[in-house]
């Protein structure tokens, strides 16, 4: 499937049609982080996500990290774990290039953008158990909402390298 870049939900929308994976979604005005969108997922049994993608020193290894949205990332000690160096918060134009989104609309959904499967996916271990989980359609204005099962089936499909880890 190729990266629609003039309407990154549908191409979601799309890519989770075609696996046969139900959604449930909130639309709200564009809200770039997850403090923001917050209000918008009140009243909804769910697990909502924020996401952040770092790249390692060299620029050469990109990770996305998934954490609920109200718990803190532990940078230091994912340096440690990994053993990569110093990692930072990736450029805007990484973002575009790996993830085919734009900052304020980073998500997991953004792996089907990443026709290589260069992009290694982190995944806070609080959220292992979590039966729904909501995440930005790759584009700030809503978010989706899938079950847990369903989540790992989008995973599978995608091809990158995920792992569960204490990342908060």
């Amino acid at each position: 499937m190729m990266f629609n870049a003039t309407n990154p939900r549908e191409h979601v929308l799309r890519f989770l049609l075609e696996l046969r994976i139900p959604w449930k979604e909130i639309r709200h005005p564009p809200v770039p982080t997850a403090p923001d969108a917050a209000r918008y997922w009140e009243g909804h049994d769910c697990t909502f996500c924020k996401n952040l993608f770092f790249r390692d020193h060299r620029g050469k290894q990109h990770f996305l990290a998934l954490v609920e949205h109200t718990r803190a990332l532990n940078i230091h000690d994912l340096e440690q774990r990994l053993k990569r160096g110093k990692m930072t918060l990736a450029s805007g134009w990484r973002l575009e290039k790996y993830l085919g989104v734009q900052p304020g609309s980073v998500s997991p959904f953004g792996l089907i953008n990443d026709t290589e499967n260069h992009v290694i996916l982190l995944i806070d271990k609080s959220l292992q158990e979590a039966h729904c989980l909501g995440f930005h359609p790759n584009d700030n204005t809503s978010t989706l909402m899938i079950s847990g099962p369903d989540f790992h089936r989008f995973l599978v499909a995608c091809g990158n390298p995920w792992e569960f880890l204490e990342l908060s």
